[in-house]
């Protein structure tokens, strides 16, 4: 594979075009105020290009700016210097951090809004600040690359045709009814046997010719039917009740024989 790119970032340079930077806002700043609140802007600076924003006023570590500037981009320089301050009124400006941006994602895909750090003099982590950068020619400028075959173009193998039928295949399941016969089946020559069949066992049934039939309901036979009264009648009559009083042979008893009272 070989790769052409004129101008570094795109075939046709960016040798006098435009970019556009937006600066949004500074987030956890390091604070250089003892007593206030300070004042905090921001200075770019590409090439011999140079943009200040304005003083965000009391922004203290959280300053916002939405500001926009317009740099023409020089060939072969990649990076923006950016420089954060603190404004004061008596006495020199506090830095308060500083850091580079680089520009070659934006070049190469037209739109960068990351945050970038910040540092103090000594190397310290002094907060970060947050650009929108909006490179129009991004997609003018892409690389021409152009790749040789190392191998000759895959072909795939022929398909075996496989012969279509000339004539339907043989049905495998026989027609119904099969050929031959006729629908009903014919009878039978041969007589069909009783049921039960006969037997050469001599039959264990009864003689019913031994036996006297009756027409049905049977004769009145008035000497079972219909049964005796109850209670059965006795021959001799019923005592009365109640029975009468026996004679004794004593007798009733009479008057007390002698004088009463008897004599002493």
């Amino acid at each position: 594979m070989s790769v052409s790119a004129a101008g570094g970032a795109g075939g046709g340079g960016i040798q006098g075009q435009m970019l556009e930077v937006t600066v949004v806002e500074c987030q956890k700043l390091k604070d250089t105020e003892w007593f206030s609140r300070q004042d905090p802007y921001v200075c770019l600076e590409y090439g011999s290009t140079r943009f200040r924003t304005r003083t965000c006023t009391d922004g203290g570590k959280h300053p916002v700016f939405q500001e926009k500037f317009v740099f023409t981009l020089i060939e072969g320089l990649r990076e923006i210097n950016v420089v954060v301050w603190n404004s004061n009124t008596l006495t020199y400006d506090d830095l308060i951090g500083s850091g580079k941006i680089q520009i070659q994602d934006v070049l190469s895909r037209g739109y960068d809004d990351r945050p970038w750090p910040l540092q103090t003099k000594t190397g310290r982590y002094a907060g970060e600040i947050k650009l929108i950068m909006h490179y129009a020619n991004a997609n003018a400028n892409k690389p021409t690359t152009s790749f040789a075959p190392s191998a000759p173009p895959y072909a795939a193998p022929p398909v075996s045709q496989v012969p279509l039928y000339s004539a339907p295949p043989p049905a495998m399941v026989p027609a119904y009814p099969p050929p031959g016969m006729a629908y009903p089946p014919p009878a039978v020559a041969f007589p069909l046997a009783a049921y039960p069949p006969a037997s050469g066992y001599p039959s264990n049934l009864p003689n019913t010719a031994a036996y006297v039939t009756y027409p049905y309901p049977l004769p009145h036979d008035p000497s079972v039917y219909p049964p005796p009264p109850y209670p059965p009648p006795s021959a001799y009559p019923p005592p009365p009740h109640p029975p009468p009083l026996h004679a004794s042979p004593y007798g009733p008893p009479g008057a007390y024989p002698g004088i009463y009272p008897p004599p002493y």
